[in-house]
């Protein structure tokens, strides 16, 4: 059985119509996806304290709770 010969990989198939691929919008979906993602970096000093991120979050949720508590103490 032999082998068919292969095309080039940037060429186009024919059935692809590339008039129908105009008129896209750049940074369309932006604005939406960067509201969603909340990427925060720690310093290597703090970063080493903590195994992984589910650390981190269980630290910071016990700090927001005593700073409520501390909060309510003050008024």
């Amino acid at each position: 059985m032999k082998r068919t010969p292969r095309k080039k990989a940037d060429e186009l198939r024919k059935e692809y119509d590339l008039s129908a691929l105009k008129g896209g919008v750049r940074g369309k979906h932006f604005k939406r996806y960067q509201a969603a993602t909340n990427l925060v970096l720690l310093a290597p000093d703090v970063a080493k304290h903590f195994a992984d991120g589910q650390s981190v979050n269980s630290a910071l949720r016990t700090l927001i709770r005593a700073g409520k508590r501390s909060a309510r103490r003050a008024r």
